[in-house]
């Protein structure tokens, strides 16, 4: 909402859930101004006839809300208005469940919220989630998993068949994470090398980009509806295909590194649950650390590798994914404001 090449007001501000019924959200403003809290339940239609909050203390409380519902909230200032929401989308089944919206880009612009979002599995949706995803309005269900990964834990959507569920296999390394912890129990680890997860990053740039041009596609077409991309544990092939798309967007690698990483903080609470199976299996959960966290250098790998090996990112999405100069610049139109 904010337009590039001008001074701001409204700088920059995020959006935290406190409890099912409220959220807090702060500010950054570049003088004291009185700000209106707008609320609206899709991006699109945020009521802005009556504010839910006013205050010029850089930080408000906003409560009384609809605990099955995502919201978006719009901040006004002498005139401008900025648009955010919680990054994290708090469900019962899910621990990584995330919108790519809000990142500023290079040149001014902004991910537009509500539009893309990533996760992890789907399977363990309880009904209440179900009903949130519906309201979120999400049409397509891209999943990255292999069969085998899909066969032990499909994902549980929509009686409704509100959303399409799309199904682009990527094995993340030599084989998929259920024949991995097949081994694991066998005490084969040996193929846990130092560099293996790196070599797992650059196989899904290699071997899978058709995978990404199809999601890519989508999303630079016609518009149908906020479109979701998920694997087993949401970080590593879908942080390769998040970092994609937020490249292609210009938003820049540091802040594309930073939204990989929030993977392992989402995750956190899961690690022990994780260890202690993995102990009753006779696993040493600290040999795979790497393999239940999403590695920094990994990333960074991702972007090295792009501009050793194409130039930039849309090199890479043209050259490798066959995409079009047309269809990144659709993207753009489609997911920047």
């Amino acid at each position: 909402m904010n337009q590039a090449g001008h001074s701001r007001i409204l700088i920059d501000a995020a959006a935290e859930r406190l409890d099912a019924h409220s959220v807090r959200i702060c500010w950054e403003s570049a003088c004291d101004v009185q700000v209106a809290v707008y609320a609206g339940k899709t991006p699109d239609r945020v009521d802005l006839r009556e504010p839910v909050a006013l205050s010029d203390h850089g930080c408000v409380e906003v409560g009384g809300l609809d605990p099955l519902a995502r919201y978006y909230f719009v901040l006004e200032a002498g005139g401008e208005r900025f648009m955010t929401a919680e990054r994290r989308v708090c469900m019962e089944g899910t621990v990584n469940f995330r919108d790519l919206g809000g990142y500023e880009t290079a040149d001014g612009r902004r991910v537009r919220w509500g539009r893309v979002f990533r996760s992890d599995g789907l399977a363990r949706l309880s009904d209440r989630d179900l009903e949130q995803f519906r309201q979120m309005g999400i049409r397509r269900v891209y999943d990255l998993r292999t069969r085998s990964e899909m066969a032990g834990a499909p994902d549980r959507l929509p009686e409704d068949v509100s959303a399409a569920h799309i199904h682009l296999p990527v094995n993340h390394g030599r084989f998929d994470f259920a024949e991995a912890m097949q081994r694991l129990k066998k005490g084969d680890n040996s193929w846990l090398t130092p560099d293996f997860m790196v070599n797992g990053y650059i196989r899904n740039l290699e071997d899978f980009a058709a995978c990404w041009a199809e999601i890519f596609r989508a999303l630079s077409g016609p518009q149908k509806g906020p479109i979701l991309f998920h694997c087993t544990g949401g970080k590593d092939r879908t942080g390769t295909c998040a970092a994609l798309i937020l490249l292609a967007l210009g938003v820049p690698v540091e802040t594309v590194i930073d939204d990989h990483q929030l993977s392992n903080i989402y995750i956190a609470n899961l690690l022990p649950r994780l260890y202690r199976m993995m102990e009753r299996e006779g696993v040493d959960p600290n040999a795979i650390f790497p393999y239940l966290t999403a590695p920094r250098e990994c990333i960074v790998a991702v972007v090295d590798y792009i501009t050793e090996n194409y130039g930039t990112v849309a090199d890479y999405l043209i050259k490798k994914a066959g995409l079009s100069a047309a269809e990144l610049s659709g993207l753009q139109q489609n997911l920047l404001v």
